[in-house]
């Protein structure tokens, strides 16, 4: 019992390290931490594989709240339950806590500042960057076929539309299922996930966690 807790506080000493040496790579937003975090849990550790990546992306990215912090909590716990949540999120929002008070006193003294502005505007184009990459990477997992690829434009262009969000959430997914049912209805294959062209199999596979 005591080895089991032994493995059960590293794992969750490892969590928060990670996601605490991440935090701070949250300027940007959430999707801006993406690669960083795929790095990380998916080539680094391999707590996850590139098909669960990009599943966890999407739902971090669909449920309430900032999707950096949706992602570690879900990371947190697939490893090592509800306390891996916990210190998932703590180690990713602690840092960013400490910089963004750091950043909110220097700005009320240097906001006019043309060296600061110009360091912001190059802030910027790197924030743009990064989040390019991680929908470049999703998009590599995640649209693989026609249907999938149709989905996808179709909600870029809703999207364009100005419409809220969530409306958009909820087409994706009735949009899959309705296409998944057709394609079995005519007897086609309806792969879920992109297929490895070596294995001829999924590329996602099942990972343990701490309940």
């Amino acid at each position: 019992m005591a080895q089991a807790w032994k493995e059960r506080l590293g794992i969750l000493l490892q969590l928060l390290w990670v996601f605490f040496r991440i935090g701070p790579s949250t300027f940007g937003g959430g999707y801006a931490m993406m690669p960083v975090i795929e790095r990380e849990i998916v080539e680094r550790k391999k707590w996850f594989d590139k098909a669960d990546m990009a599943d966890m992306i999407s739902l971090a990215g669909s449920a309430p709240g900032g999707v950096g912090v949706n992602a570690a909590a879900f990371v947190g716990f697939r490893k090592a339950g509800f306390l891996g949540a916990v210190a998932a999120v703590m180690g990713v929002t602690f840092p960013t806590f400490l910089i963004v008070i750091i950043l909110s006193l220097f700005y009320l003294y240097l906001n006019d500042n043309p060296k600061i502005e110009a360091a912001l505007k190059g802030i910027h184009g790197a924030v743009v960057a990064l989040i390019l990459m991680a929908a470049y990477r999703m998009f590599k997992t995640s649209v693989f076929d026609a249907a999938t690829a149709s989905v996808s434009i179709a909600a870029l262009m809703v999207l364009f539309a100005n419409i809220n969000p969530l409306y958009i959430i909820i087409f994706g997914l009735l949009g899959g299922i309705v296409l998944i049912q057709v394609k079995k209805l005519m007897g086609l294959k309806a792969n879920t996930e992109k297929i490895s062209s070596e294995t001829q199999k999924p590329e996602s596979v099942y990972l343990e966690y701490y309940i």
